[in-house]
């Protein structure tokens, strides 16, 4: 099970000297352990808004929370986010366990919430999945594992949401949306922006996503337009 794969990854770094060296890495294995194994969603909708950086999610997410009166949450959790520095500088394979770890403790509050109103997450799993499969494979698109490849498949051991909404906008629109807000880069925004190819491999492991699949959403437009689109597809596909 994936939840097993990340115990295992972040154990090793917790023992010996590695947890001296990551502290951390001990204090999440904590967390992670206490989760259930299985989550139950509650009867309220739960729905994930996935994206590249600066394609909106920020603003699109609150508005829906308001509109709906939901519950908004994000990955990694709050209770683990102060960490992400920390395992943003590891070695890749720490640093996606961290964020595979946090999807597992995340859906521990997705369960409790989803109990008292509407869901609204920003990024999830899929996120998780995009980044790991563009960062792992290298070169064109074509590179990347066959549409139907197990590794786009939603792990079965987590709280599945009802809906994944996919935000993108134009890549030179988002450029200009991230110089706009003037925040330093992380090191995948720095690649994102530089490596076309990366970026490209993200947006479509993306679109190969299954079981639940991302639809698509334009944010090219007004945030009242992409809030009325939204809206729409969530009364479509989720009981209100």
């Amino acid at each position: 099970a994936a939840i097993a794969t990340c115990l295992s990854d972040v154990e090793q770094h917790r023992s010996s000297q590695c947890a001296a060296r990551i502290p951390e890495a001990g204090a999440l294995l904590d967390l992670l352990e206490k989760c259930p194994e299985r989550q139950q969603k509650g009867g309220f909708p739960v729905v994930v808004f996935e994206g590249l950086d600066a394609t909106g999610k920020t603003t699109v997410t609150q508005s829906v929370k308001d509109t709906l009166n939901g519950i908004l949450l994000r990955s990694p959790p709050d209770c683990i986010s102060q960490w992400r520095t920390v395992f943003d500088d590891e070695p890749e394979s720490i640093k996606r366990a961290f964020y595979a770890a946090g999807n597992y403790i995340l859906a521990s509050e997705i369960a409790k919430a989803s109990t008292q109103a509407p869901v609204i997450i920003d990024r999830y799993w899929h996120s998780t999945a995009a980044y790991t499969i563009a960062t792992e494979i290298t070169g064109e698109v074509q590179g990347l594992p066959p549409a139907h490849d197990e590794v786009y498949q939603w792990p079965e051991d987590l709280l599945k949401p009802d809906l994944v909404l996919l935000l993108t906008v134009d890549p030179e629109e988002r450029v200009r949306r991230l110089q706009r807000r003037g925040l330093k880069k992380t090191k995948e925004e720095a690649e994102l922006e530089t490596n076309s190819l990366f970026r490209q491999r993200v947006e479509e492991s993306y679109r190969r996503m299954v079981n639940p699949a991302c639809q698509e959403v334009d944010a090219s437009a007004s945030k009242e337009e992409v809030l009325k689109t939204v809206l729409q597809l969530i009364s479509k596909h989720c009981a209100l």
